[in-house]
């Protein structure tokens, strides 16, 4: 639907829909118009979803949902019900919540003004519950570090102390670099406890602001950026371990941190 859009822009790109739908406070809708003032490329996006928006809004605008998608969600639904454990209260809510799915998509995803809703029902329930619920967890550390002054127990720019630090702490070694050079001088680290499990926590600044960056094992992830109550998220995946860094620091300047850690971990 759009051209291909610049590097530098990609971040941005998870604050557009927000923007348009009026969901952004009152910091990062500035902050995005200020964006606007200076980038065709994202002023040029926002008006084509804009005019997608205004189109959808119309009355009597319907779509029919081709019956090839239709069979391959109803496929897709019932392999997930077929292949899921028996035995627990857990695997009969999750089986109940998929037949109704199911029996959703079959009965009403033949009816063109419902097509799209069919869709998002699918998209929805196949959305981890577990993503929102980490980042809640991730949050309130973050701000609870700011809270009650325990954001490092280790407090040192030193990543040769830093890291040793952490022996013995957790079963694990997270690299620990030195991003001074690159405007993010390393604070120091702390051990924390999220999602069930001791992490270790490495704390940077920019410009005065905090940057928490909590690092555990965990199975590859897609490098995503998120916004919620004014401070911006940042995940990826390197050598076996997850990191997730928070602050209020701007969506450029977290993009930036987490391409500046990442190349330096490589090395």
């Amino acid at each position: 639907m759009s051209e291909t859009r610049p590097e530098k822009c990609s971040d941005w790109a998870v604050m557009l829909h927000g923007f348009i739908d009026g969901e952004l406070d009152p910091m990062h809708a500035l902050q995005f118009e200020d964006h606007l003032a200076t980038c065709a490329s994202c002023t040029a996006e926002l008006e084509k979803y804009r005019e997608l928006k205004d189109i959808i809004g119309q009355d009597g605008v319907r779509w029919q949902m081709p019956e090839r998608v239709r069979e391959r969600i109803v496929t897709a639904l019932s392999h997930e019900v077929d292949g899921a454990p028996s035995g627990s209260s857990a695997s009969a809510h999750r089986l109940g919540t998929w037949w109704r799915a199911a029996d959703f998509i079959r009965r009403w995803s033949f009816i063109p003004s419902l097509a799209a809703l069919a869709a998002s029902v699918f998209l929805v329930l196949s959305v981890p519950p577990q993503t929102g619920v980490l980042q809640d967890q991730i949050l309130a550390s973050h701000v609870r570090s700011l809270l009650v002054d325990h954001l490092t127990d280790v407090q040192t720019s030193d990543q040769h102390t830093v890291k040793p630090w952490f022996n013995g702490k957790i079963d694990y070694s997270p690299p620990v670099i030195d991003l001074s050079a690159q405007g993010f001088p390393l604070v120091g680290g702390r051990v924390d406890y999220i999602n069930g499990r001791v992490v270790a926590v490495l704390v940077y600044r920019r410009h005065g602001h905090v940057i928490n960056v909590f690092v555990w094992p965990a199975s590859p992830v897609a490098a995503a950026s998120r916004t919620r109550e004014g401070y911006n998220f940042a995940e990826w995946s390197s050598g076996g371990l997850t990191f997730w860094a928070v602050s209020d620091v701007s969506i450029a300047d977290l993009a930036a941190f987490r391409a500046d850690f990442a190349a330096a971990a490589e090395k």
